[in-house]
């Protein structure tokens, strides 16, 4: 049962955002928190497998560790050389996760929502806490390949495990201080940041009966398909264009609906695009695509405005033509790969995008059908037969021109055809006997790794790399100097190249006028982003580590029933804009909205004030002073020592008393708690009130 009041201009709500990490691109995704409506949400648990470079691949050889407990390690010089592979941590890998997670408590998340394959990759690390209850939901095309890339990563993991044998702590020998200090510069910096105080975010990796345990309590959801949590809070995915099953998050709570826009491609030649219309009208968008940074093409265009109304921002969004760009990223690395076997060498393509390694797959084959070359192309993966068999079943996660194939009887990729056709073959591992027994070169090679360390790359690398005329495709986001240190010297070709991974810098503007929402939540990195000044929206920047308060998302809404509403009596305050009525009855809360029900007593509209405003009268208040025989005399016009202006009124009978009265509050001062009492009324009674 409530008794309180309503205001017709609605209630002020807040709403919290911290960034907890930026990221570094497509295989990093960013992290965040909100918390609103008293729910904490967390917005992705991602791996920076690029911080595996630091660590050596398995030797082949006989190699002397660096890091071996036995050996001392060697002082640099201050004056820090050029650094070898020799360099590396010869150790078991640990895991880089986002450091500034593990300062919160993990029984404090209520809800996790994860907006691609990628950002799935630390989830075992919480789901095995035991503080942790978060409601965890996911696409269901999204949940299913990020179980095979865990999967694969436990897998591939195994083979650090079998060489170095398993820690003999939970403090590997070479996270001590002492020999961190020691380190390269660059090795140095991945390992403990810039400042060289943080070393929280290193995790051993979990295990196979962890990943199984996560995947049971990851909640799946279709596109557009509502979910709620705790009665209040409703949840949907809604398609972003990054990856198959990508999304982004739509909020709808009691203090306002809230956009989540990850990392978004308008139209993607695999996977189904930004679906933007379904964000349309929110009160706050959050957006947290950090992509342009280091976007090539936007560099390029750094002194395009933004706000200028030219004819690429005022056209509809829908003449964003990102499937055609793409399509000449993609010719281009099919003919280098040709042009490389022309010449008798191989090619590896480790790459982890699921969608970019289909479309290369099918381009390839018909670059080399064209060309008249017969050469083998080899995907290689623990989970390679399943994840190709699972993109092929699911035509509702993909774009539009796939979809039509379904219609026509093709398959959705080509891939079918070409294991049918022994053009492509699928093997679990390159020791595999059958793959042994097949293997031809010249060959194209397909085998996820996101840092050159781990799996079937590395021997594929250390077999290849002295060869000039083999060729290795790297996609941006991983330091390839780094990378490719512990196969130096280098013969083998290598091509670094960048796919599109969210939304350009010149498409923010634009796609933020049609989303139209109330406030806008903006990475200060993209400060460069100018806004008209008869934009209808507020726009906030945020940082990392530091926590965004955002006011006055909308008004919340009570559905009331009309007999309890008829009995409304509403009063005008000052403001005229406003006004207030006293209301009683059952408050409830479902499905994101407020219910109030009628109470089981009538409501006595003239019961006791309980709020009150304005300041009283002097006059009105010693008439009203008087009634009650209380009696006393009027002080002058003082000043206070906060140089307010303020009167006071001295009570001598019945009993010594004091009222100070200020343009904001009026205070009353006795030991008498009856006299107190009979004051207030007094005060109370000469007030407008409600």
């Amino acid at each position: 049962m409530v008794d309180g009041l309503l205001c017709d201009d609605g209630w002020v709500v807040l709403a919290k955002m911290t960034c907890l990490s930026k990221g570094g691109g497509f295989h990093f995704p960013p992290c965040h928190i909100l918390e609103i409506s008293g729910f904490r949400i967390l917005f992705d648990v991602p791996l920076d497998l690029s911080a595996l470079t630091i660590f050596s691949p398995i030797p082949i050889g006989f190699e002397e560790p660096l890091c071996s407990p036995e050996s001392d390690i060697p002082i640099r010089q201050e004056i820090e050389t050029p650094f070898s592979a020799k360099d590396l941590i010869y150790s078991e890998p640990w895991y880089k996760t986002v450091e500034s997670l593990h300062l919160w408590k993990e029984s404090s998340i209520d809800v996790l929502l994860i907006s691609s394959p990628m950002g799935m990759l630390g989830l075992p690390f919480l789901t095995r806490m035991k503080g942790f209850s978060a409601k965890i939901c996911a696409t269901e095309a999204t949940a299913r390949i990020g179980q095979l890339m865990l999967e694969d990563l436990v897998t591939m993991h195994m083979e650090f495990r079998q060489f170095y044998g398993a820690e003999e702590s939970n403090f590997p020998q070479w996270m001590r201080w002492q020999d961190v200090a020691h380190l390269p510069s660059a090795l140095k910096e991945i390992v403990s940041g810039k400042d060289g105080g943080k070393l929280g975010g290193w995790m051993p990796l979990y295990s196979a009966v962890d990943v199984k345990n996560c995947m049971q309590k990851v909640h799946t959801l279709k596109y557009l398909e509502e979910t709620c949590y705790n009665g209040t809070l409703i949840m949907k995915a809604i398609s972003s264009g990054l990856e198959i099953g990508a999304c982004n998050w739509a909020l709808n709570s009691p203090k306002g609906d809230v956009a989540f826009i990850s990392s978004s491609i308008f139209f993607s030649g695999h996977a189904m695009g930004f679906d933007y219309r379904a964000l349309v009208g929110c009160d706050l968008v959050l957006y947290s695509d950090f992509s342009s940074l280091c976007s090539t093409d936007d560099r390029e265009n750094e002194d395009h405005d933004p706000s200028t109304n030219d004819s690429a921002s005022l056209r509809s969004l829908t003449d964003i033509d990102d499937n055609s760009e793409e399509s000449e990223k993609l010719s281009f690395v099919c003919a280098c790969a040709v042009d490389a076997v022309k010449t008798g060498g191989s090619v590896l393509i480790p790459m982890y995008r699921i969608g970019i390694l289909l479309q290369l797959l099918e381009q390839i084959s018909a670059s080399l059908d064209s060309s008249n070359l017969k050469v083998p192309i080899y995907f290689i993966s623990s989970v390679a037969e399943e994840l190709l068999a699972l993109t092929n079943i699911i035509p509702e996660w993909l774009c539009r021109e796939r979809q039509e194939k379904l219609f026509s009887g093709e398959p959705l990729f080509s891939h079918v055809e070409l294991v049918k056709e022994e053009k492509v073959h699928v093997f679990a591992a390159v020791h595999s006997p059958e793959l042994l027994t097949n293997w031809q070169e010249p060959c194209i090679v397909f085998s996820p790794s996101g840092s050159l360390r781990l799996g079937p790359v590395v021997h594929l690398l250390r077999h290849w790399c002295g060869d000039q005329n083999s060729l290795l495709v790297l996609e941006n986001g991983i330091d390839a100097e780094l990378a490719l240190l512990p196969f130096k010297p280098m013969a083998m070709k290598v091509l670094q190249c960048s796919f599109l991974s969210g939304i350009k810098l010149r498409e923010v503007q634009p796609l933020l006028e049609v989303l139209q929402p109330k406030v806008v939540a903006l990475p200060e990195d993209l400060k460069k982003i100018c806004f008209p000044t008869s934009m209808l929206f507020s726009v906030l920047r945020y940082t990392e580590n530091e926590t965004l308060i955002i006011s006055s998302l909308k008004s919340s809404e009570v559905e009331i029933p009309m007999d309890l509403a008829t009995q409304f009596n509403f009063k005008k305050l000052k403001q005229e804009h406003i006004s207030v009525t006293r209301l009683k009855g059952d408050l409830t809360i479902g499905h994101g909205k407020h219910h109030l029900l009628s109470g089981n007593k009538p409501t006595d509209l003239k019961c006791r004030h309980i709020m009150h405003w304005g300041s009283p009268d002097i006059e009105r208040l010693f008439a009203a002073l008087s009634k009650m025989g209380i009696k006393g005399t009027v002080g002058g016009g003082t000043m206070d020592a906060e140089s307010e202006n303020f009167s006071q009124v001295q009570i001598t009978e019945p009993s010594r008393a004091c009222i100070e009265i200020r343009a904001t509050s009026t205070v009353i001062i006795t030991i008498d708690e009856n006299l107190a009492s009979r004051i207030s009324d007094a005060i109370c009674s000469v007030l407008a009130g409600i």
